[in-house]
């Protein structure tokens, strides 16, 4: 791995970096307030987005996309988490899974995703299924030539905006040494499907205006052809598509990490207690040098894993490191900020106690550091035989 962007690469980032100050910047107060991100603002977005040549940058040249490796993805997502979640949703990077499409689905969903003409949502969750995936009750069973799916999903994130689901459902069970084990089949759901419906979903108090969604199927009938994959090999497209996905968590942690540290690097050169800096007392100007450090730290665990994925090695293990590390080090990041400010950190006149905030959700989705520290485990003590 080198340690230095190439110049395309610096131009990348300076480009996404730009694009979020002027572009999504502004927009923050108002989504932050309302919870709503204006349709007009959502377009414009989309279109300035498109314009750059960045829509859909995660996809291959052969497709439409910019064809980013997967270090300049990460790039570009470490320079989109500065913004809100809400806003650079609209910046556009369909599911990757996308890429499993065949036939014509390839015309009906990859490359108007790729193209900016419609939104996915990717539906995997249930009240009663969050970790535990194959524990999930929404089913599709087979009626003559068709699959009649009922059940729920619920944090569906994009959903409000999306024009077709990437939905994960059950499709039988194998009794198996250790108890009945569910085979999982994907399913490509438009938003107008007979028997589906999408809800409003909770209020987070984590990224306002990037709202969740409850998805509700009702003898929802689905053909052959919305499966995405093979019947029965949901688990094999999950993992040749999506266990990457956990880089982007890893990656956006530390863009608002940056961001966050930038607000309690000034504050503490600019804030006067007992006659100078608070900066020069100790107690704050070691919370910054521990901040940067573990700041740096996350960087490059993240880039280090999809620098493998761009070199064909293994990185199951270091994605899970990476998006583990990252969002516990934004969790103390924003904490020591936030007291760094003071009472101030806790009023809504700074967006400190926003990134406080937002950062706790980033410990729960993709994966729980909890299920992260599994995978980390699981993969040192399976060599050993244990």
């Amino acid at each position: 791995m080198q340690f230095g962007l190439t110049e395309e690469q610096e131009m990348i980032v300076s480009t996404v970096r730009s694009f979020v100050e002027n572009e999504i910047y502004p927009h923050e107060e108002a989504v932050e307030r309302t919870g709503v991100v204006p349709p007009e603002v959502a377009q414009e977005i989309k279109r300035k987005t498109l314009d750059l040549g960045f829509y859909a940058c995660n996809f291959p040249e052969e497709v439409g996309g910019a064809g980013l490796s997967h270090l300049e993805f990460a790039l570009v997502e470490r320079e989109l988490g500065r913004g809100s979640m809400a806003l650079n949703h609209f910046f556009g990077r369909p599911q990757n899974i996308l890429m499993a499409c065949t036939g014509d689905q390839r015309e009906r969903y990859l490359l108007p995703a790729v193209r900016g003409e419609r939104m996915d949502a990717l539906a995997m969750t249930e009240p009663d299924a969050g970790s535990d995936v194959r524990s999930m009750k929404c089913t599709a069973v087979r009626d003559g030539g068709d699959w009649v799916i009922n059940g729920s999903k619920h944090f569906i994130s994009g959903a409000d905006h999306a024009d077709f689901f990437i939905v994960f459902v059950a499709t039988g069970v194998d009794d198996t040494p250790k108890g009945p084990k569910k085979r999982i089949t994907c399913f490509l759901v438009d938003r107008d499907t007979p028997g589906f419906e999408v809800r409003d979903g909770y209020n987070s108090v984590s990224h306002r205006g990037y709202k969740n969604c409850i998805l509700y199927f009702d003898n929802c009938r689905l053909p052959d052809g919305q499966v995405l994959g093979a019947v029965d090999g949901g688990f094999a497209v999950m993992n040749e598509w999506l266990y990457a996905t956990r880089i982007t968590v890893a990656t956006m942690s530390v863009g608002r990490a940056r961001r966050c540290f930038d607000y309690a690097l000034h504050h503490a050169a600019e804030r006067r207690q007992f006659g100078q800096p608070i900066g020069k007392f100790q107690g704050v100007s070691f919370q910054l040098a521990d901040m940067v450090t573990e700041i740096d730290a996350a960087d490059w665990l993240t880039l280090a894993a999809a620098w493998r994925l761009d070199q064909g090695l293994p990185a199951n293990r270091e994605i899970a490191s990476a998006k583990l590390y990252a969002s516990e080090m934004l969790a103390r990041v924003t904490d020591a900020t936030l007291q760094i400010f003071g009472g101030m950190g806790l009023m809504d006149d700074f967006p400190i106690e926003r990134f406080w905030r937002d950062a706790r959700v980033e410990r729960i989705w993709d994966g729980t550091s909890e299920i992260q520290r599994h995978i980390i485990s699981r993969d040192l003590l399976r060599p050993l035989g244990s």
